[in-house]
């Protein structure tokens, strides 16, 4: 067994706490902030993926239409890297479910500005949790962004 000892200085202590207290306070401002941009993520129903998007303001029909099962893959290709990026955008990271199976609900946007129709909200479950998802046009000059209903995102 050893035993190390060290002299610890009223200031060295001090500084210990406060860099510790800065680190902490960080973490909590972080958790806080990642809370602002999303609702509860715990789905257990499709009816809760419905309450999940008009949470963040999406008007949807509750009939889903599609629920099918997917495979995050192992190995990400750059079109698959570039969706992820736009999930870390908005705050989920899909690297973190590589090669799991995951459920992705797929809702009719009723309240899309300037677009009457045509609009998806695509919510990926895994675990009764949403890891990500993404709002798409379906027509042909379509585009795609995070969850997230803001003016950065709104065409």
């Amino acid at each position: 067994m050893f035993i190390v000892t060290t002299k610890l200085s009223k200031k060295r202590a001090i500084v210990i706490i406060i860099a510790l207290a800065m680190v902490l306070g960080a973490i909590v401002l972080l958790a806080g902030r990642r809370d602002q941009e999303f609702p509860e993520r715990r789905v257990e129903t499709p009816e809760d993926v419905v309450t999940f998007l008009e949470q963040l303001g999406w008007q949807v029909n509750p009939d889903p239409i599609e629920v099918q099962g997917v495979l995050i893959p192992r190995e990400f290709s750059d079109v698959y890297l570039a969706y992820n990026d736009m999930q870390k955008v908005a705050g989920f990271d899909l690297t973190l479910y590589r090669g799991m199976d995951a459920i992705r609900h797929t809702y009719q946007i009723l309240n899309y500005p300037d677009h009457p129709d045509g609009v998806v909200a695509d919510v990926l479950v895994v675990n009764n949790t949403v890891i990500g998802g993404g709002i798409q046009s379906i027509h042909q000059d379509g585009f795609m962004h995070e969850l997230r209903m803001n003016d950065k995102n709104l065409r």
